[in-house]
């Protein structure tokens, strides 16, 4: 075993890197799991270091750079959960510009405004994955997109979906540049989601947990459409919200190629 030790520096180290600004610092993040694991190496990413429970693996289950072995106490105390799932991986970062997204024809984008809640983002991601996004687009936000709850939490789908990281402002002239209209979900808005026709170039915005859209994101937008809600709640969480939008965009263009 090449690490016994829970108090180990190496095991001190990943326990750092779950703090944002030490995975800034390195340039670099974590991957906890198997399966999160195999998508990000599906994906093209190879780990740097990879830490694996020989009680669980009998070697590393993918190549990187570093393999070492570490005993479960150890692998406990450096998993953010406190509880390892057998593997933990170190990436280089990625990029996450608007000039890496490739646009298809009609492409289908989702743009999530300042979301802070790395739940929420992962989910989001989930969404975009399901419904064959071009991609996802996230602006202003407080959450790290390779924050190890988004990962978990978008079940290693970060990996698949292209995303760009960048400001509403700059979104929003890209999204004009390539003739992408947008349309935003507003819980004020007259008109239902079903009246929208998103079988086009489109892009679905859902705004921040909290605050919902801001004022620049609603005058961007091409059409406010709202979600209708029959009970007493005034809004949706934001991941279902953009789940309900990006599924109905996905019908309309299941139905426009059959006919």
């Amino acid at each position: 075993m090449d690490i016994s030790s829970a108090s180990n520096p190496k095991i001190k180290r990943l326990m750092a890197l779950r703090d944002r600004r030490q995975r800034d610092r390195e340039r670099v993040f974590l991957v906890e799991g198997i399966r999160e694991l195999e998508r990000a190496v599906a994906a093209g990413l190879r780990p740097l270091e990879i830490y694996y429970d020989p009680t669980r693996f009998p070697g590393p289950p993918v190549p990187a750079e570093v393999e070492l072995s570490v005993a479960p106490e150890g692998m406990d105390r450096a998993s953010y959960r406190r509880r390892s799932q057998g593997v933990i991986a170190v990436f280089a970062r990625f990029e996450m510009e608007l000039s890496h997204l490739v646009i298809p024809p009609s492409p289908l984008f989702l743009l999530a405004e300042a979301i802070e809640k790395p739940g929420n983002l992962g989910a989001l991601l989930r969404t975009a994955d399901a419904v064959g996004a071009a991609g996802l687009i996230v602006t202003d936000t407080g959450a790290d997109p390779l924050n190890p709850n988004v990962i978990r939490s978008s079940t290693g789908t970060l990996f698949s979906v292209p995303i760009a990281v960048t400001t509403l402002d700059r979104a929003i002239t890209w999204l004009r540049e390539h003739d992408i209209s947008i349309h935003a979900a507003d819980p004020g808005a007259t008109d239902l989601l079903w009246s929208l026709d998103l079988t086009g170039p489109c892009a679905l915005i859902a705004g921040s947990e909290h605050h919902g859209l801001s004022d620049r994101a609603r005058s961007a937008a091409d059409s406010l459409v709202r979600i209708p809600m029959e009970g007493d709640a005034d809004s949706l969480n934001v991941s279902v919200s953009m789940a309900i939008l990006a599924y109905e965009a996905l019908r309309q263009r299941r139905t426009s190629r059959m006919n």
